[in-house]
């Protein structure tokens, strides 16, 4: 991530846009700023896990509308657009991916992984939505696709252990 038109933490909590749009400060990160930005989601993931789907999908859908609105903003008075720091779109994923998974740090674990995996790599159609689609929509949007395929991928896995074609590791 470039310094270039990178907010300082002073900034960031004089700027309520960037410190949404940076995950509270965790897409500063001089390095792997998304992968930050998903470990912020965690914590949040924690407290919300056990909500009913009439809660949880709401808090998404409401949390990627923001997204949608505190990423374009940011990315237009920062100038870039789509930022590195820029991590709510991490966030959001991390918890789309989440959605309806099995309890348990284990799953914590394979949804963060297959969340970065799909979001680093960009298989069709994330790549050319990345790279179409601008604005806040778009910083959004390619995160809410690999949101997707990591979430059949938690869907698919928590099926095989609970088929027994695998078995799950006791932590």
């Amino acid at each position: 991530m470039s310094s270039i038109n990178t907010p300082t933490f002073k900034q960031l909590f004089s700027h309520p846009t960037h410190f949404w749009a940076f995950g509270f400060g965790s897409g500063l990160a001089p390095k792997a700023p998304g992968t930050f930005g998903t470990l912020a989601a965690v914590p949040i993931y924690v407290l919300i896990q056990d909500w009913s789907l009439w809660f949880y999908l709401p808090f998404v859908l409401l949390t990627y509308a923001i997204g949608v609105w505190f990423c374009d903003r940011s990315s237009k008075d920062l100038g870039v657009h789509d930022h590195g720091g820029i991590v709510w779109d991490e966030m959001v994923g991390y918890w789309l991916t989440m959605l309806l998974a099995p309890k348990g740090w284990l799953w914590i674990l394979l949804g963060f992984v297959l969340f970065r995996v799909f979001d680093i790599f960009k298989p069709w159609p994330i790549g050319p939505v990345d790279e179409k689609i601008h604005g806040g929509m778009g910083i959004m949007l390619d995160d809410v696709l690999a949101a997707v395929y990591a979430g059949i991928g938690v869907q698919a896995l928590a099926w095989y252990f609970q088929a027994g074609i695998f078995t799950v590791p006791v932590f």
